[in-house]
């Protein structure tokens, strides 16, 4: 469980956001968040400030890019402020969650019931950056 900042994919990071409350890393087609721990993320305090950063830097609603949730700290996310997400015209190509316990999936049921598309689970940072990686090569190659 090591942060994006200590791996090998650190390299192809575009821009990295930081806040009191999270890191956010942005490579070529999606992004990696990893939530402080005790954080208890709702749109309000958090995702609306990565979500317009994102936006104002990449010049889009996030239709065209994936959301990998690297959960290396134990965290709270409310579930239902994914339809506020959503409600502000923000989206996302993808999600996936990397997750280290096995107390995760109960909390990816439930964040699945508010999201429009399914959330791919993966148990390693490197997994899921190369599931992105392939999402956006095959989106190019089309």
């Amino acid at each position: 469980m090591i942060s994006v900042k200590h791996s090998a994919v650190y390299n192809n990071v575009i821009k990295e956001f930081n806040y009191s409350f999270c890191n956010v890393f942005l490579f070529d087609g999606f992004f990696v968040s990893e939530i402080n721990e005790g954080i208890i993320f709702s749109w309000e305090d958090h995702a609306k400030h990565i979500a317009e950063d994102l936006s104002a830097f990449t010049g889009s609603n996030g239709d065209d890019l994936i959301y990998i949730s690297h959960r290396i700290h134990s965290y709270a996310v409310k579930p239902n402020d994914w339809l506020k997400f959503f409600n502000h015209s923000y989206g996302l190509k993808g999600y996936g969650v990397v997750s280290y316990t096995q107390g995760s999936v109960l909390n990816i049921v439930i964040e699945n019931l508010f999201l429009k598309k399914k959330i791919k689970r993966f148990s390693s940072l490197d997994a899921a950056v190369q599931w992105a990686t392939d999402k956006v090569l095959a989106e190019v190659e089309n």
